[in-house]
């Protein structure tokens, strides 16, 4: 299957699509790119062959991969800087949602003049930008999770501050977005389940937040309903074609979402990704039913309705996060934090105070004070979901 989606953006989806990145380029005018991604990635087969094709092409694309998991302040500046020192015209960022999130990042700052973090995700700090200074980006993901192909925002570390901060701008959303599922084909099973798990977390989130979006839920639940058919599949099954394109598209489709808001899975995450050096998905993973049993007494009737989607045997609330819990045990993941982090590295009052400032926080459900998160941090060291 072959096709071509414009919502949000422009999006070739479909088997061998990267083949068609140079007349993503040429439709773009882009004649001299800068490819972004990580390392490990650069020195693959999929990212060699994509610079040769493009060469082919006759377009001179230059590479950036100095991208670390938890990208920084210091990613972007260098990228920009090496963007502006060759003469760029635009941005193909390349990878998971570390390449992506970068590649955005150098796109938008190539043409700034004000520190990356004047842009950060609150009021209207995006205005402070020369929107005619930005570089137009191609977005080519090869894992299923954070979606930022489909998102208007970067998530970078502060190593100053040792915060993670959402950087926003309407043109962050790329123009065209690659998704050929055949780049995911060598995902680890592992990192498959993580970034799923992600792609899960977005929707969910998306989906429970408060406030009118019709159109965001119903891409949610599709989300939602496209993980519980495909995710397993695809970690198990890692060279089946329809699993990996079904879950592109989930994960796609919850940063469409969550235009509408994320919650405290994510303000819970953010912090421990930043000093611990958790994988995302793997600690949205971790926090989700403490999360959603926390938020139980204003999101219930909304997590029937997503039980009523999916056609589970048990259609309440327990059901649901019996089915979360079940999913995980399936994926092996693990249940408590304390699993993943020792409590010697675990300060919870530094957490606490950045999971309450966190931007996810104003999506949560219910509001929440810093003892909240406190709490939930608690029961997610410990393992005792709320009742």
């Amino acid at each position: 299957m072959k096709s071509n989606w414009n919502y949000p953006t422009t999006m070739w989806v479909g088997k061998d699509r990267i083949k068609d990145l140079s007349i993503a380029c040429k439709n773009l005018n882009i004649t001299k790119p800068l490819l972004v991604t990580d390392s490990g990635l650069a020195k693959s087969k999929i990212v060699i062959n994509a610079l040769n094709n493009l060469k082919e092409e006759g377009i001179l694309v230059e590479l950036y991969s100095n991208v670390v998991s938890n990208p920084t302040g210091t990613n972007v500046i260098e990228g920009a800087k090496y963007y502006n020192k060759n003469n760029c015209n635009g941005v193909i960022a390349f990878g998971g949602g570390s390449g992506l999130d970068v590649g955005k990042a150098i796109a938008f700052m190539s043409g700034q003049t004000l520190p990356i973090w004047d842009f950060e995700d609150v009021g209207d700090n995006w205005t402070k930008a020369n929107s005619e200074k930005i570089a137009p980006i191609i977005a080519v993901p090869t894992t299923a999770g954070t979606g930022s192909e489909t998102g208007r925002a970067s998530v970078i570390l502060n190593e100053e501050t040792g915060t993670k901060n959402i950087i926003f701008h309407p043109k962050f959303l790329p123009s065209i977005v690659i998704l050929d599922p055949v780049l995911t084909l060598s995902l680890p099973a592992k990192i498959t389940a993580a970034t799923g798990m992600d792609a899960l977390a977005h929707n969910l989130e998306a989906y429970c937040a408060p406030g009118y979006h019709p159109m965001a839920d119903g891409i949610a639940l599709q989300g939602i309903k496209l993980i519980n058919d495909w995710l397993f599949e695809a970690v198990n099954n890692g060279l089946n074609i329809e699993a990996r394109l079904n879950m592109l598209t989930a994960a796609s489709m919850g940063s469409t979402a969550f235009q509408k808001g994320l919650g405290a899975i994510h303000s819970l995450s953010h912090p421990v990704n930043a000093l611990n050096n958790i994988h995302h998905g793997l600690s949205n993973a971790i926090f989700m039913p403490y999360v959603l049993t926390f938020n139980k007494n204003v999101i219930e009737q909304k997590i029937i309705k997503i039980c009523d989607y999916l056609e589970l045997k048990d259609r309440s609330f327990d059901g649901f996060i019996s089915w979360v819990m079940d999913l995980r045990k399936k994926l092996d993941m693990p249940h408590k934090l304390s699993e993943v982090i020792d409590e010697k590295d675990f300060d919870i009052d530094r957490l606490s105070k950045m999971a309450l400032a966190d931007p996810s926080t104003e999506g949560n459900p219910k509001k929440l004070t810093e003892a909240d998160m406190k709490i939930m941090y608690q029961h997610s060291m410990t393992g005792e979901l709320f009742k």
